[in-house]
């Protein structure tokens, strides 16, 4: 039996997708004038698994720079929580 294998041509876009997917992303979120402190620190530590201490830090940075990046890992990861923070009526993008 003849068995043919894959060029090496055809087997570089698997191998660009695996590190694309495996690639580290973070969230972004982003200052409004809507959102109490409040509702972001709950937000984030039931959306992104902040202790109290991280989220109202990363609401104070948010408010006073304008964005903090919230999370860190796969897109994969990150869509859920994201569309999460979207729903809570947070502004927040993957990077």
């Amino acid at each position: 039996m003849i068995r043919f294998g894959k060029s090496e041509e055809q087997q570089q876009p698997q191998q660009e997708l695996a590190v694309e997917s495996s690639r580290l992303h973070e969230i972004i979120l982003f200052n409004d004038d809507v959102n109490t402190f409040d509702h972001v620190i709950k937000t984030l530590i039931e959306v992104c698994d902040h202790t109290p201490e991280q989220a109202e830090q990363c609401s104070l940075i948010v408010h006073y720079k304008g964005k903090c990046a919230v999370k860190r890992g796969t897109y994969d990861e990150l869509e859920p929580k994201c569309i999460r923070l979207h729903a809570a009526g947070l502004s927040a993008e993957i990077v």
